[in-house]
């Protein structure tokens, strides 16, 4: 696996030109759903590889939904300097309300980034200076810098952490349905350097980062059994949770990345451990005769969520992270399975089929404004972006094999994600260091 070394900077724009970074005149408001996409001017950026750094900025804003950049045809001013502010009038007249500029360079090896973001209305007689940054890294790391600009700018206008700069594990999947071939796939969030984890021998299942470090857990299943596996993306170190009498499925990491809850099936009968990574300690959760499975934590590490057909359907429940207080908070009609819960604390993703159509939804961790974003044949296995404002999941469309797609929110902005293969169980990392 790649080793990022990146040291962010961090230089005010006061700092890079002398000019006071202004309050925000302009901004984005993520919580409505008839937001219109803000006019953006992405020029490329001066220096080593800055048409292709401006466009992955251009790619990550653009498809968030909030973003429109502008037709570089229509640029009046050219050959920008980033230490200098732009000509407002010129910016003005295409209609773009913010601008960002900046310029690559490599010196000792080193490759460092300088970028700016303007307002160009900003109530006054011209623009003003939002915030100015300064990256560097490996030259081979350059998308990785785009991607931080990105999160950067996305952060100053819409007030809200960035998802850019991270990375999706999934199921790649090739071949007919009869002799299908599942591989451990990996990949930055806009598609880019797909590489693949495992060699399709065996079978790979729900695959889920650790909230705090670069490892992932993941099912195993072969002729002999299933097993749940840890991996560390850096060394490629790959060890078994434990051996387990029965199947093993569904494991996903707490908030700490200490422990790992999953599923053990044995008879026909599922039930929720949950284990210490460190002592290895297992403690069965769950003692109900039915199937109770897709454990998720919430934020703080204190509760879980997970789906039991006890009541005679799957339905999600909360319950305490040592098992305790069990309560249904799905109520609607219809079978709700693979819940996950945000990371940041306020909504809780699923799945749902309602007669012969699949939906991904979002409601209160209380079960309370359930809202469905999706509809579809089978849309199924959402994940969270780590600001909690969009999700992954996978769609499959009658005859066709599954894809990936994401949805905001608001359930206004659907689109297909940027992985061309078929593929299916994304997990979304955690914000990259």
């Amino acid at each position: 696996m790649r080793t990022l070394v990146l040291t962010l900077l961090a230089i005010l724009t006061a700092t890079l030109a002398g000019i006071t970074p202004a309050a925000a005149q302009i901004e984005v408001d993520v919580n409505r759903g008839d937001v219109q996409p803000l006019p953006i001017a992405i020029p490329d950026f001066a220096g080593v590889r800055g048409a292709e750094i401006a466009q992955v900025i251009i790619g990550d804003l653009e498809r968030s939904g909030l973003f429109r950049p502008i037709d570089k045809n229509a640029f009046i001013e050219k050959d920008l300097n980033v230490d200098v502010e732009p000509r407002y009038a010129d910016w003005q007249a295409i209609n773009a309300q913010a601008l960002v500029n900046g310029e690559a360079t490599v010196v000792g090896g080193r490759l460092t980034v300088k970028f700016r973001l303007w307002d160009i209305y900003s109530g006054k007689a011209s623009g003003q200076a939002l915030v100015g940054m300064q990256f560097t890294t490996t030259p081979e790391n350059w998308r990785k810098l785009a991607h931080k600009i990105s999160d950067a700018v996305y952060e100053r206008l819409t007030g809200e952490k960035g998802y850019f700069d991270t990375r999706i594990v999934f199921v790649s999947e090739s071949g007919g349905r009869l002799n299908r071939v599942k591989r451990l796939g990996i990949m930055d969030q806009d598609g880019a350097n797909p590489s693949y984890l495992t060699d399709g021998s065996y079978i790979v299942m729900t695959p889920r980062f650790s909230p705090t470090t670069q490892e992932i857990t993941y099912m195993a299943l072969r002729p002999e059994g299933s097993s749940i596996y840890l991996f560390n993306l850096e060394t490629a170190r790959r060890e078994t949770l434990g051996n387990f009498p029965g199947m093993v499925y569904a494991p996903r990491f707490s908030p700490d990345g200490g422990r790992v809850a999953f599923s053990v099936e044995r008879n026909g009968n599922s039930d929720i451990y949950v284990m210490n990574l460190r002592n290895r300690a297992a403690a069965k959760l769950t003692s109900d005769p039915s199937i109770e499975t897709s454990p998720s934590f919430s934020p703080d590490g204190t509760r879980i969520v997970y789906n039991s057909d006890r009541g005679g359907s799957p339905q999600l429940y909360v319950m305490g992270a040592d098992g305790s207080g069990a309560r249904r908070i799905s109520f609607g009609s219809g079978r709700y399975t693979t819940p996950v819960w945000s990371p940041v604390g306020d909504f809780i993703a699923f799945t749902k089929q309602v007669g012969g159509q699949f939906h991904i939804g979002v409601m209160k961790p209380d079960g309370s404004d359930e809202r469905l974003l999706t509809t579809s044949y089978l849309d199924e296995g959402p994940t969270w972006a780590p600001n909690g404002r969009v999700l992954m999941f996978s769609r499959e469309t009658p005859g066709g094999p599954p894809r990936l797609w994401t949805v905001d929110v608001t359930g206004r902005i659907l689109r297909p994600a940027p992985y061309p293969g078929s593929a299916s169980d994304p997990a979304w990392s955690p914000l990259l260091n």
